[in-house]
């Protein structure tokens, strides 16, 4: 075989470096097959059959690892952080990203995936910007915090879903006495991959009539309505117009699915698993054109069945408690610990929820994923293994 090396060359100053090494469907190692190489390497150039193991494999191999972040050492951490840190322009959020351990550093949860969790003092404004990067913010606990986007002050509270597309104005105040954490989810990756992103400040504050603190948004007035919609509105070019996903919704209906299943109706993705995915009321599609937001109840003492995606996800325990198996590790997680499940790697969750850990006897998984990207190029798989 050929090994292929991109350290810089400082005899030729060429980053490609070729070795030619013996072995079965690789060329003869001789004088002149080391002189194709050195041409090659001069011209910038690497001949498929060197590569052809890491290019095209015979199924994908993340650079990213299973990992589990747990959320009382974010949340000590994030608190730190509130009484160090400030919130202005330069630093715009405290928000402290996840990073997978086998990314080199980078504040990246997946190669596609960003999670981070935000802190917010009490009276404090994280102040106005937009940015093209698609994000969403979901809370696994407290209330208090509003979200402006656009101008329309967007209420924050335990199991609420607050997807937000790209290139729209937006900032945060914390009318409370109380600190409020939550975590944000983006696709900075894959816009940093694809340099495709752009960013850009706002105001640095807020205006009277938008710190406001109203039970409902404009946008759920206008579009929280089940199977509902407005005539007259005219929604925005891609994701969702609707600002929140309400936890009783939410929760309604994965009681209603695993109700459905014990009367024997079904309903549910697979005995004791109800799932339910968030989608615009505009057309039906997903929230936000790179990231799938999905909520999952597993009942107590289930398992699911091991499925693998192409694309990763990462998770966070909204309630209840378990073990969640990536690949060949396994954690006990309880609520608000997030784990990142790369591409591929076979997932699966047993739900050993009581009464002194979850309020509905169930685990309860919120989660999001790069499928719609991998959707929209024909390259998203799905695989039961039995």
């Amino acid at each position: 075989m050929t090994e292929t090396f991109l350290a810089q060359d400082t005899a030729t100053g060429s980053p490609v470096r070729l070795q030619a090494v013996a072995g079965p469907g690789q060329p003869e190692v001789t004088p002149a097959l080391e002189e194709l190489y050195r041409g090659f390497e001069r011209e910038l150039l690497v001949p498929l059959w060197t590569e052809i193991g890491d290019l095209m494999p015979a199924h994908p191999r993340s650079r990213a690892v299973p990992h589990v972040w747990r959320w009382q050492t974010l949340r000590q951490l994030a608190a730190r952080a509130g009484d160090l840190v400030p919130v202005g322009r330069g630093g715009e959020r405290r928000a402290i990203a996840l990073a997978n351990p086998s990314l080199g550093g980078r504040p990246f949860a997946t190669p596609t995936l960003w999670a981070a969790i935000q802190y917010l003092m009490p009276g404090e404004d994280a102040p106005e910007h937009r940015h093209t990067q698609h994000a969403f913010r979901f809370v696994v606990e407290g209330s208090g915090v509003w979200t402006v986007v656009g101008g329309d002050p967007v209420p924050m509270n335990r199991g609420d879903f607050l997807p937000q597309a790209g290139w729209n104005w937006h900032a945060h105040h914390n009318a409370t006495s109380e600190p409020m954490a939550w975590i944000d989810g983006l696709d900075i990756p894959f816009q940093h991959a694809t340099e495709a992103q752009f960013f850009e400040f706002g105001r640095d504050g807020i205006g009277d009539a938008e710190r406001v603190t109203p039970r409902r948004s404009r946008s759920e007035r206008l579009w929280g309505h089940p199977g509902l919609r407005p005539l007259a509105a005219t929604p925005a070019p891609y994701g969702s117009p609707l600002l929140s996903y309400k936890w009783e919704h939410t929760e309604a209906a994965l009681r209603d699915q695993l109700r459905l299943e014990r009367e024997g109706f079904g309903g549910t993705v697979e005995p004791g698993h109800a799932a339910v995915r968030y989608t615009s009321p505009h057309d039906g599609s997903d929230v936000l054109p790179t990231v799938r937001a999905e909520f999952h109840r597993v009942a107590r003492g289930v398992e699911t069945a091991p499925v693998r995606e192409t694309g990763s996800s990462v998770y966070q325990v909204f309630d209840g408690s378990g073990v969640v198996t990536i690949g060949d590790a396994s954690w006990t997680v309880t609520r608000g610990d997030l784990f990142a499940v790369p591409s591929w790697q076979p997932f699966t969750a047993r739900s050993e929820a009581g009464a002194t850990d979850s309020d509905g006897g169930a685990l309860d998984l919120f989660r999001f994923s790069d499928a719609p990207v991998f959707e929209a190029l024909g390259l998203h798989r799905t695989r039961k293994d039995t």
